[in-house]
């Protein structure tokens, strides 16, 4: 495999994992670098004529270089809006990671860049036994965290900062993403993230809904992500 991959989670479901995973493809494609992203495992799926389609897997296809099909992308899909080990479940299929490695490989092989994101947190369960963590630890890659700033978001990304280490992961960097449009003290909490946070800050998103996806890009700080790691 060819590609330097990234996992994307975040502090908490709803935080922006997207909005970030999007702006990283954005970000890495501006500067001709093949990209490709995934989104292994869906809930909260619509039907369409072509099958389930999840939004944020959509968009990430919307923003990446690469050509790929939607299945790649978004090798599992589920209808209802629950956790994924539980959509699963009721639809009685079991995640199989031999399936997910094959796509894994296929957007590799093509990219230079391969941006994984993943659903819910960190810990979010895949099945009675696995959750994403274990998904990015079997593929040994390295993470960029999303902190969803709001009450409570120093607690969970110092949390989840503390478990991709454990696991033997390497965080790139993080990026503060802003969810609330009333959280107190913003600097104040900006400024414990980065004093306890040992990866650097890659970006700040202040809260707007319908930012241009394509100034989100430009805001992040693409060089310091490239600096922490070397590009194979």
């Amino acid at each position: 495999m060819s590609a330097t991959a990234l996992f994307v989670t975040g502090t908490d479901t709803g935080v922006g994992k997207t909005r970030v995973a999007a702006a990283l493809c954005r970000a890495l494609a501006a500067r001709g670098i093949r990209v490709a992203a995934m989104k292994p495992v869906a809930s909260g799926c619509t039907q369409t004529p072509e099958g389930l389609r999840n939004e944020d897997a959509l968009a990430l296809l919307a923003a990446m270089n690469v050509r790929a099909h939607y299945r790649e992308v978004n090798p599992y899909a589920f209808a209802p809006a629950i956790a994924p080990h539980i959509a699963a479940r009721e639809a009685g299929v079991d995640i199989d990671f031999a399936v997910l490695d094959r796509a894994y490989a296929r957007l590799a092989v093509q990219s230079q860049f391969l941006i994984v994101e993943g659903a819910g947190g960190w810990l979010a369960p895949l099945d009675a036994s696995r959750g994403f963590a274990d998904l990015a630890a079997h593929w040994q890659i390295d993470v960029v965290l999303v902190v969803g700033l709001r009450l409570g978001c120093l607690n969970h990304a110092l949390l989840t900062a503390e478990s991709i280490e454990r696991r033997g992961l390497r965080l790139r960097g993080w990026v503060a993403n802003g969810i609330d449009p009333q959280f107190e003290r913003l600097t104040e909490n900006l400024s414990t993230l980065q004093n306890r946070i040992s990866a650097p800050c890659l970006g700040f998103f202040p809260f707007a809904p319908h930012a241009d996806p394509d100034a989100l890009a430009r805001n992040l700080a693409l060089d310091a992500l490239m600096a922490s790691g070397e590009l194979s």
